[in-house]
């Protein structure tokens, strides 16, 4: 008994620092490319064939993107990174292959506090970077419609764009159907409510219109298939869910040969698929 009472406010108080300290410093986990050393601006290469651009936020940040002008007629990927990468590989891969023969464009962010950009991350700021990246390609190629592309955390801000601007569709990788959840299966013992970028894509998936591309990797070991699933089953018949052998990187452009021909926009004046304003 007198053990008992010694240890069990012991455990009682770690578990409070623990907690304390992950509700502190929750989002260096979340977003750890904007906490780690990362690369220093003048490091990085501009990927070939794309322009290093600017894109201004409506809270006053300034964050750094990567751009290339679609051909006539043709439409723009907006893409969104994952929460520990940066905006050139995706900026390069949507510039060549498929995607470059067929015309399209690209723009790229690094979102708030990642390097190149200014600020500090948090679920409503990377949405609001979404939405100004938005604004910027619809202003430097007026007529094309926008593709959005996200992969993990990125493709949590792709479903939240989705929810609230017009688009061709979602091009979606690796995603999760909430943070809450994910977070949930891999600590049960950590409650809810210290959570505080929760990124409720089952909740705002409904919302978006057009057609939805997902492909998830079966053995991915950061989020689940199920979560692709789940998301999947949402949306309903508009979304095709694509679960090949890989892993949560692995399987980056294994379908963007599918994903071009089924967002290819219409050489004519067919409307496109788009979210009412």
């Amino acid at each position: 008994m007198i053990l008992i009472r010694v240890i069990l406010p012991v455990a009682v108080g770690l578990y409070a620092s623990i907690l304390g300290a992950l509700f502190l410093f929750q989002r260096h986990l979340l977003y750890p490319g904007a906490f780690g050393a990362g690369l220093r601006q003048t490091d990085r290469i501009v990927p070939a064939g794309t322009d290093a651009v600017s894109v201004t936020t409506a809270d006053g940040h300034r964050l750094y993107g990567l751009w290339r002008a679609p051909e006539p007629g043709r439409g723009v990927v907006l893409t969104f990174h994952g929460n520990g990468s940066l905006p050139e590989p995706h900026a390069a891969r949507f510039s060549t292959g498929v995607w470059r023969a067929a015309g399209w464009g690209v723009l790229a962010i690094a979102y708030r506090g990642y390097p190149g950009s200014t600020g500090s991350p948090s679920e409503a700021g990377l949405i609001e970077d979404g939405l100004a990246a938005y604004r910027l390609a619809t202003k430097l190629a007026p007529e094309a419609p926008i593709l959005l592309h996200g992969h993990s955390m990125g493709a949590a801000v792709a479903v939240a764009l989705a929810a609230r601007e017009p688009h061709l569709g979602l091009y979606l990788e690796a995603p999760f159907a909430s943070m809450a959840q994910l977070v949930g299966e891999r600590f049960p013992l950590l409650p809810g409510a210290i959570l505080l970028d929760r990124w409720r894509s089952d909740r705002r998936i409904g919302e978006a219109s057009g057609r939805i591309l997902i492909v998830h990797g079966t053995d991915d070991p950061v989020i689940p298939v199920a979560h692709a699933r789940e998301l999947g089953a949402i949306a309903g018949d508009r979304a095709k869910l694509v679960a090949l052998p890989g892993d949560h990187v692995s399987i980056l452009g294994q379908r963007d040969e599918e994903a071009e021909a089924t967002f290819r926009p219409v050489r004519s004046a067919e409307p496109i698929l788009a979210v009412p304003r």
